[in-house]
């Protein structure tokens, strides 16, 4: 069994904690939450460093809960944002927190006896609490001076901070109490930019029920050179297959570049320290082959998703550069095909229309109303040229009639020359 704070210090996924918080790990199996707000309807990797927190701590021996935030969600965090956000309706927030769940059970064991995971939402304990009981039984407990003192309200104060967003400390507090004297809870974790919140809930309980509550934070993963991780050019990454495809998802981590791969192979990935340590120096040897951002994309999408999604992704990844790929070309999906080809050039024809072409000459011409050839002869001069590929097979023969195989029954990949490509879509 890992030791937690070990494990999170090789791998660069501590932050701060209170003084106590090893002992208490040591002492006995503990119980310890993370929040997750659930204002949109799944998770993204900018939060699979916190989950990774919990996963290690279960892995520990220990007891991790995931709070989402039903309740604490309608209002809005200000740590880490510049302006107030919109506020949700509790269908939508319900719709997103089931969301949720599916994705952290991919993650933590929620059937593992004594140290099983549990999920709480903290609209089931605000939900009966009145404006008038709230302010008499934890208002009183924390000044406006203390809370006025963090950061995340600091911060916001010149750009206006509302009064329900400065709550907000307020009752993640009372959330920690609650899971302190509901569930013995004595820890709760989450991002640098969270300690304010949490060192509220820890003093939140010392004065309430005179208890101690322990803290831990993780550094926010940056990138190298300083700027946030976790988006691509369309937003967010999540972790939601439909917002966010496999394929996507793994060119995202294969993507990365060299000098952020040594940090979130080590936050984001279940590997050892040994098997870390033998791929970094094999990536130092050749560089070019990106044996880091593979490994790090094959651990957290086959972990995220699956392992026939990961395989599909890595097939899809070989088509545009690869040579002989005419089988992985076969075989991925329609959806993962578009996904690939994304911003490619369409083309519709009917069945009617292809299967009347005299040759490949006319279908890249006129067949196809002039969208990929403007003319006969110069579809016909780069042919010649060896210039044009169908379905990843080169084309030799102008005069040659079109009979090829359609993938996923309705399309023609067309390849003009190294960059060029064109999706024919083949209708009824």
């Amino acid at each position: 069994m890992i030791d937690f704070i070990e494990e999170l210090k090789w791998r660069g996924m501590l932050n701060d904690m209170m003084p106590g918080t090893e002992d208490q790990l040591k002492k006995e199996m503990t119980s310890a939450y993370i929040g997750f707000d659930p204002t949109a309807a799944s998770l993204h990797i900018g939060n699979l460093a916190t989950i990774m927190l919990l996963v290690h701590f279960q892995r520990a021996g220990h007891k991790p809960y995931a709070l989402v935030g039903g309740a604490t969600g309608m209002i809005g965090d200000p740590s880490g944002k510049s302006e107030e956000r919109n506020l949700l309706d509790e269908g939508t927030l319900r719709k997103n927190q089931e969301g949720i769940k599916v994705q952290l059970e991919k993650f933590l064991a929620f059937d593992s006896g004594k140290n099983a995971a549990v999920m709480v939402n903290n609209y089931d304990w605000f939900k009966k609490f009145g404006f008038l009981e709230f302010l008499r039984d934890a208002g009183k407990h924390i000044t406006v001076n203390y809370m006025m003192a963090k950061d995340s309200v600091k911060n916001r104060l010149e750009t206006g901070l509302s009064f329900t967003e400065f709550s907000y400390q307020l009752l993640q507090g009372y959330d920690f109490y609650h899971l302190y004297t509901e569930h013995q809870v004595k820890l709760q974790m989450g991002g640098s930019d969270q300690w304010g919140n949490i060192t509220t809930g820890t003093e939140f309980i010392r004065r309430k029920a005179s208890g101690e509550a322990y803290a831990l934070t993780t550094p926010l993963v940056t990138k190298a050179d300083g700027t946030k991780f976790g988006k691509s050019e369309g937003g967010n990454v999540w972790l939601d297959p439909e917002m966010t495809s496999p394929y996507k998802f793994y060119q995202f981590w294969l993507n990365c570049s060299d000098d952020d791969s040594h940090r979130l192979i080590r936050v984001f990935t279940l590997l050892g320290k040994d098997e870390i340590e033998k791929l970094e120096k094999e990536h130092a040897e050749a560089p070019h082959l990106r044996i880091m951002q593979q490994a790090i994309a094959k651990d957290v999408t086959t972990r995220v998703h699956s392992e026939a999604d990961y395989n599909m992704a890595v097939k899809a990844s070989g088509i545009l550069f690869g040579k002989d790929v005419t089988a992985e070309l076969e075989e991925i999906d329609e959806k993962t095909l578009l996904q690939v080809f994304e911003g490619v050039p369409m083309v519709e024809i009917s069945r009617t229309t292809l299967d009347s072409a005299a040759t490949i000459t006319d279908l890249l011409s006129t067949e196809t109303n002039s969208e990929i050839f403007p003319s006969k002869g110069e579809a016909r001069k780069m042919i010649q040229q060896g210039g044009v590929s169908i379905n990843k097979l080169k084309a030799t023969d102008p005069n040659e009639k079109p009979a090829y195989k359609l993938l996923q029954g309705k399309y023609l990949l067309c390849q003009k020359g190294k960059k060029n490509y064109y999706l024919i879509k083949v209708g009824s």
